[in-house]
């Protein structure tokens, strides 16, 4: 005889593990770390500033 299963925790089970591999190619996909994001910011802020500095104003 087999076992007796609820077919509701089946199947919520399973669109569960679903979800985490979705969210897991999410992650390889379009994640970065907190420090990462900060990092390009900082860079692309002194960048801008770098450049606002090297600019000729026309009096």
């Amino acid at each position: 005889m087999s076992d007796i299963i609820n077919l509701n925790k089946a199947r919520k089970q399973k669109t569960r593990a679903e979800e985490k591999a979705q969210a897991d190619v999410n992650a390889v996909k379009f994640g970065r770390t907190k420090a990462e994001r900060l990092l390009t910011a900082a860079r692309e802020e002194k960048a801008r500033q770098r450049l606002d500095q090297q600019k000729f104003e026309d009096e």
